[in-house]
């Protein structure tokens, strides 16, 4: 009887995830080897910030209780302005806690991976007949609201993913306007200090960013029904 295929094999059946397998897997195995990350069992966290265009990679071996900042992939392209999404063709990046929901290994953009907004947050405040939908981490340099990382770089991240969903794993995917240290917290606060509801939001998110940042352990998030977020 043939044993079940785990995720990350059934990836492979796919010529572009076979390729990028073939021409980096090597390369992946060693970052986590550094890491002193095992390389088939791990957990993954992805860190977004927009203002820098930055998107941090963060691993951890099931036994470990903390992450370890693997690498660090820059934005190829970006749109939008600071800030959450909240309607469809609106151009914006999302804004808040998520997770990947699903891979796409014949993308047009490459390889590809979704996060799950709009999530109930979103669907408080975002337009209750087109919020958007269809948020991406994917290849190539165009985006109308995605997070657009190149084709070289996609083929590790997407590997990486695959290997973590393979382990049993949520991906985690937090996406903040900055790096929400004290100081560029005071700075987003004074250049949109006339926009209370914003302000607001942000003030939902930094607990979630400061959590993280002091102790390297994923915090526990939860969404109100009034859609604030509240860390546990």
């Amino acid at each position: 009887m043939t044993p079940p295929t785990n995720f990350f094999e059934q990836q492979l059946k796919f010529p572009r995830v076979f390729a990028a397998n073939k021409e980096k897997s090597k390369a992946i195995n060693d970052l986590l080897a550094s890491k002193s990350i095992n390389t088939t069992n791990f957990d993954l966290f992805l860190r977004a910030f927009k203002k820098e265009q930055k998107l941090e990679v963060w691993a951890k071996n099931k036994s470990d209780e903390t992450f370890t900042l693997v690498k660090t992939y820059d934005y190829c392209a970006t749109t939008g302005f600071l800030g959450p999404k909240r309607r469809s063709g609106d151009r914006q990046i999302p804004e808040g806690f998520y997770e990947v929901d699903l891979f796409n290994p014949q993308s047009q953009y490459y390889l590809s991976f979704r996060i799950n907004y709009p999530n109930k947050s979103d669907l408080v405040f975002a337009d209750k007949l087109n919020p958007g939908d269809n948020i991406f981490i994917h290849g190539h340099c165009v985006t109308i609201g995605c997070i657009p990382i190149g084709d070289e770089n996609i083929k590790e991240l997407y590997l990486l993913a695959a290997k973590a969903k393979s382990a049993g794993g949520k991906i985690n995917v937090h996406i903040f306007p900055t790096v929400m240290n004290e100081q560029n917290y005071k700075a987003i606060n004074n250049e949109f200090g006339t926009d209370a509801s914003l302000l607001a939001f942000w003030s939902w998110l930094k607990p979630g960013f400061d959590a993280f940042e002091s102790s390297k352990k994923l915090p526990e998030i939860v969404i109100e029904d009034s859609g604030r977020y509240i860390v546990k």
